[in-house]
């Protein structure tokens, strides 16, 4: 598995934040990997040695995940924050363009970046979002997000995101599911598995109306235009519908969508069909 260097650096505000830094001085294009709501870094534990054998990867742990630091505001917990700490870790790193893969979240805020900053992005990888959230998705996320039970065990935490993530994930054996607990909890004081993440990154999407997550993001989506996209729907998604995903390739001039099959919300980014899509996407970018 590639080595990576820990970053750590300090958002606008002076939160301590975290990031994985796949170096490599060689590469083409630097890639920044941002997760979805409720995840981390670690998401990208498969994708970013893939990538590494070729590009530079940055895998961040979004304020309240991982290792970066809870905020004592949750009304700081929104995309716009996010977006802000993005810009300043690769402000701290002294890079001056990336490629974006976002999941979900992440990739909400990788639209948003381009429509900020858009020399700042050479391409987007968006993995099951798009400008129009599914509401049934929404409301299963708000379902569990920062509610979920403690758990005694390994085992236990393991069978708490099956009961979360089966419809998603309907191949999912054993390992699989202990590998995505490892994923998503942490071991506390006492050895015990707890979720890495602050509960309170649920409270602002708890506050919102079901059509205010994000309210309308079909500007910010056409304002990619002039940068090539890659869009991947899992085939069971119950967030990015297949018509939304259709559509936003139809008001694109240079987008491509891919459907993992078997896949719900998200696809992990490690099945055969995703690393061809993006590596054939990321080929095209580097000529």
């Amino acid at each position: 598995m590639s080595e990576y260097r820990d970053v750590f650096y300090e958002g606008p505000d002076g939160l301590h934040l975290y990031a994985r830094d796949y170096r490599r001085d060689d590469a083409p294009l630097t890639i920044l990997c941002m997760h979805g709501l409720t995840r981390n870094s670690a998401d990208f534990e498969d994708l970013a040695p893939h990538l590494h054998g070729k590009y530079r990867v940055i895998a961040a742990d979004q304020r309240g995940r991982g290792k970066s630091a809870y905020d004592p505001d949750p009304a700081n917990y929104h995309p716009g924050t996010y977006v802000g700490d993005m810009f300043t870790l690769l402000d701290h790193l002294d890079i001056s363009q990336v490629v974006t893969i976002g999941t979900s979240m992440g990739g909400l805020m990788s639209v948003i970046m381009c429509a900020m900053q858009p020399t700042r992005i050479a391409g987007l990888v968006l993995n099951d979002i798009g400008p129009v959230v599914d509401p049934r998705g929404l409301a299963r996320i708000k379902g569990y997000a920062g509610k979920s039970s403690p758990v005694g065990s390994w085992p236990e935490a393991a069978e708490q995101v099956r009961e979360i993530n089966a419809a998603s994930f309907p191949e999912n054996g054993p390992d699989d599911w202990m590998r995505f607990a490892r994923r998503t909890f942490r071991e506390d004081h006492l050895g015990l598995p707890v979720l890495d993440y602050d509960a309170a990154i649920a409270k602002p999407l708890a506050e919102a109306q079901d059509t205010a997550v994000p309210p309308d993001l079909w500007p910010a989506f056409e304002a990619t235009r002039g940068r090539p996209v890659l869009v991947i729907r899992g085939e069971l998604s119950d967030i990015l519908a297949p018509e939304t995903a259709d559509q936003m390739c139809a008001r694109h001039d240079d987008c491509t969508l891919v459907t993992i099959p078997g896949r719900g919300h998200a696809p992990m980014l490690d099945e055969p069909e995703a690393l061809q899509a993006i590596d054939a996407f990321l080929e095209g970018i580097t000529g």
